[in-house]
């Protein structure tokens, strides 16, 4: 690296305020359509969501040119590319005055959002100015330029009452025109880049720019300015719309008020970058998101009416913030988001000196693109639940998640550190004098972890893996029943009043599977991240959402459907466990015991399916809670349900486990891994191979157990569905709990074959029995087709770490054995849980592709005859992979060769 003259202190100031001046008035042209477009709304009779839309599309090209131009800035320096970009943006603003039509706007518009570009193009250049301990104030004082939201907000209305609103456009085009000249003529090149030019070094390749973009912690620092950044963009231009129609203040009123907020969210970011210098941008981070959770929910409070019950009488009251509480509370939040959005930027040119431009660049536009986003969300959501609060509860969520997420990071990092010594801390503070950790201590994090080793399993290792397993069951167990209870909570939604098609049925039945199946593809890499049991005692916490959610949302007829999506794809969670189970578990068995250990954890897992489907309606048609749990739903033929109870009943047993997980499971050190090092599995050809076959399997069995109940209901009407439905489930996950011997003796792939084979013939008496009318066919049918899905989805997953043995021994032969072995663990255990998510997308198309072919023929023997083929290619698959003479898996499961052999080339 070339030597660089060190600037002098009217140089950095130069640097700084020239910057600063060019960036306040950037800002103030991209957020130019808070105001002017509340006129052009009104001109062109938007409706919400295209108002959304229009605002928002400035702040779409202004986030996703930030990359590119952070880049550039690295490559031709930050005086030549800022002065483009203004003199360009000036042009596109300059432009608005042309359109006369939506799309006109639309397209002006995302001329103008080349102004939000202008931050990252500032942080690369300010920070080159100044030494690392005062760069956080210096990009403090430089983000102050924020304010141009605030300038936009209390002029704008102004000129635009007095001469229209294409005045206020002309005139923040000629004034960003203008500072684009001055910058060229008077500001200089930074001190890296004169001496970079000056030595004659070529500009950093881009892929030498883009390497740190692999780093989680980068994606994480991305949602944290999602929030502080994206959170203040969007309010500032949903603001002044959201002030006109709540509190009903004219236009003038309502921009002062939202300069407000926008004024101490930029004002106060360069004391921001003064408090990251002293006391550390994580502290400060702490500070953002705590105080940020407590204003956001009193902002989402929406304004509600209360009837009590007292002795004397009711007692009525209502709550409702009035428009100066409103205003002051906007005021504090933009406060510690100023502070936020400095915290954020003091750490990317301390870690990523080098590359501030790339790293910052994604920072930025993942932050300005949640200025675009959460715009058209505000207005969605809006137009779906009719509550103008909704937007505040929406930002109160992403700051719980990014919290959570930076919480629990910074926990994982001391554990790596300081794991033995937090180990030997009591339990509780209160025991602390009475605490001897030679006779308490119970570590949490493995070191040393051998299950292959005869002595070690013996003398300790199956204890505690058999106590893992045997916490991990019903967290599983309780996950399970949480995912499908809605197979039978929308059986009974019609009974109780709520009037959704037999479409919205199936959907209801369907978006459990879809979002679990979806969860479960980030899950499958959660376990060696944060280790398994942080992870199983969240994500068994997480169930209570749903389940407490559904016992709220079915004792209202009025409910919105959009509440019981919401609900649906929040049971999700549950299905998502899966994922992380299996990969948690397979780290403590050996290759001898781990079919059966899976598939116990695996089969009495989904037996949380059919305990879910036994229970449910027992517990419905009882006042399981007496008062607290709430009144009983009518039923027209004079009965009363309960349906609550279906979400009520779990709350105790998932807390219960949730604090077995966190006390009693461990944490293995050799399962430890970043998510780079997993995702090799995406290279490998059999991982993709066992993701079609676990679809045959699991996603059968998923899939069957979540349509079962409407396709009783369907085909024979006559017959009370919930009498046998959870049946189907039962015996699947029986036949798993008690069928992992049996791949572990004979091979997995030798089972899996035949499994497929006797599920094509389950599948044919099935259409035979629908073509028949015969229910007793039909249900002898299923229940062989719930048998085999179960003992293919044992067999399926014991078939994985002996292939992968077999691959990592082949794929990198320099590896020495213990190496060999963690690395096809690893990789095993990621595949496994992969292909579980893959798999579990079968619990959505199979309720789905009954009610298309419903709706397509009349009938569902469309599905079913799809169904068939899809096992024939299963078969045919598994044959040519694995069984046949040849195959990978062939000698192995004859005795012919070892698991870990080498394939000869």
């Amino acid at each position: 690296m070339p030597e660089t003259h060190s600037p002098s202190l009217l140089e950095q100031q130069m640097a700084l305020w020239l910057s600063t001046i060019a960036f306040t008035l950037c800002f103030a042209v991209w957020t130019i359509f808070s105001i002017i477009g509340v006129t052009i709304k009104h001109d062109l009779g938007l409706s919400e969501f295209q108002y959304g839309v229009l605002i928002a599309t400035p702040i779409l090209t202004g986030s996703l040119v930030r990359l590119i131009l952070g880049v550039w800035t690295e490559r031709y320096g930050g005086r030549l590319v800022f002065s483009l970009q203004m003199l360009l943006t000036g042009a596109a603003t300059w432009a608005l005055t042309w359109a006369h039509s939506y799309t006109g706007f639309l397209l002006a518009a995302l001329g103008v959002g080349l102004a939000g570009g202008s931050f990252i193009i500032g942080v690369a250049y300010v920070s080159k100015w100044f030494p690392s301990q005062r760069q956080g104030t210096a990009l403090g004082i430089f983000g102050m330029g924020n304010v141009g939201a605030a300038v936009t907000k209390f002029l704008a209305p102004f000129i635009l009452v007095a001469w229209g609103w294409q005045a206020v456009a002309q005139i923040w085009a000629v004034g960003i025109a203008l500072m684009g000249v001055i910058f060229l003529l008077i500001a200089r090149d930074d001190p890296d880049f004169q001496a970079r030019r000056a030595a004659g070094i070529a500009a950093p390749s881009l892929a030498e720019q883009f390497a740190p973009l692999k780093k989680l912690q980068v994606w994480r620092f991305a949602l944290y300015y999602f929030f502080v950044f994206g959170g203040f963009v969007a309010l500032a231009l949903w603001l002044p719309h959201y002030l006109t129609e709540v509190y009903g203040v004219d236009l003038r009123v309502a921009g002062m008020a939202a300069a407000a907020f926008s004024l101490s969210a930029s004002v106060f970011r360069a004391y921001g970058g003064m408090l990251s210098d002293r006391f550390g941008a994580r502290t400060v981070m702490y500070w953002t998101f705590g105080f940020s959770a407590l204003f956001l929910f009193m902002l989402s409070y929406p304004p509600t009416d209360y009837t009590i019950r007292g002795k004397d009488g009711l007692i009525s009251f209502s709550t409702e913030m009035g428009l100066w509480p409103f205003v002051v509370t906007l005021f504090a939040l933009g406060f510690f988001m100023s502070l936020g959005k400095a915290a954020i930027f003091k750490h990317i040119p301390v870690y990523y000196p080098n590359h501030v431009g790339s790293v910052g660049g994604l920072v930025g536009m993942i932050g300005g693109l949640g200025g675009f986003i959460l715009p058209i969300v505000f207005g969605a959501l809006l137009d779906l639940t009719g509550i103008w609060t909704s937007c505040f509860a929406l930002l109160f969520l992403v700051v719980i998640v990014s919290m959570a997420w930076m919480h629990l990071s910074i926990r994982a990092m001391e554990r790596q550190a300081q794991g033995k010594a937090l180990d030997r801390l009591p339990n509780f503070p209160e025991l602390a004098e009475v605490h001897d950790p030679e006779r308490t201590v119970m570590p949490r994090v493995l070191d040393d972890w051998r299950p292959e080793d005869p002595a070690f399993w013996a003398e300790k290792g199956r204890r505690i893996a058999q106590r893992n397993l045997w916490i991990s069951i019903p967290a599983l167990l309780l996950a399970f029943a949480v995912w499908m209870v809605w197979s039978v909570v929308v059986a009974k939604l019609p009974q109780i009043g709520f009037a959704f098609s037999q479409d919205q049925l199936f959907w209801l039945a369907a978006l459990p599977a879809l979002s679990g199946a979806t969860l479960r593809i980030f899950y499958s890499f959660m376990v060696p991240i944060f280790g398994g049991r942080l992870w199983t005692t969240l994500s068994t916490a997480s169930l209570l959402i749903p389940a407490m959610g559904i016992g709220y949302a079915v004792q209202d007829p009025a409910t919105p459907y959009i509440i019981f999506v919401a609900l649906a794809l929040l049971c999700g969670l549950g299905g998502a466990n899966f994922a992380s189970s299996m990969a948690n578990i397979s780290f403590f068995f050996p290759k001898s015991e781990k079919g059966s250990a899976m598939g116990l954890n695996a089969g009495l897992g989904n037996l949380g399916v059919s305990v879910m489907q036994f229970l449910v309606p027992l517990v419905i048609t009882v006042g399981v809670f007496g008062a607290v749990g709430g009144d009983p739903q009518p039923l027209s033929d004079g009965g009363r349900l309960w349906l609550q109870n279906a979400g009520f009943i779990w709350v105790p047993f998932i807390i219960a486990v949730t604090i077995a997980a966190w006390i009693g499971m461990n944490d293995i050190a050799d399962a430890k891994a970043s998510f780079r090092e997993q995702a090799v599995i995406f290279t490998r050809l059999h991982n993709w191979v066992m993701c079609l076959l676990y679809i045959g399997t699991f996603g059968s069995f998923i899939g069957y157990s979540a349509g079962f109940p409407l396709l009783i209901g369907l085909a024979f009407p006559e017959v009370n569905a919930l009498q046998y439905v959870f049946l189907g489930p039962l015996v699947g996950a029986l036949s798993r709990a008690g069928s992992g011997w049996l791949a572990d003796r004979v091979g997995g792939a030798r089972v899996t074959f035949w499994v497929f084979a006797g599920m094509i013939a389950s599948v044919a008496l099935v259409i035979v029995s629908l073509q028949a009318a015969s229910f007793m066919g039909f249900f002898a049918g299923f229940m062989a087709l719930f048998f085999f899905t179960g003992v293919g989805n044992s067999s399926t997953f014991q078939m994985i770490p002996v292939i992968m043995r077999k691959e990592v021994a082949r794929l990198e032969p320099q590896l020495s054995p213990d190496e060999r072995r963690r690395q096809s663990d690893r990789e095993s255990a990621a595949i496994i849980a992969f292909t579980s998510a893959i798999g579990a997308y079968g619990g959505f198309f199979i309720p789905k592709a009954y009610g298309s072919s419903i709706a397509l023929t009349g009938s569902v023997l469309g599905a079913l005859w799809a169904f068939l083929g899809f096992y024939v290619l299963c078969l045919a698959v598994t044959w040519v992979f694995y069984t046949r003479p040849g195959g990978l898996l062939h000698d192995i499961e004859r005795g012919r060769a070892e698991s870990g052999a080498t394939t000869p080339a």
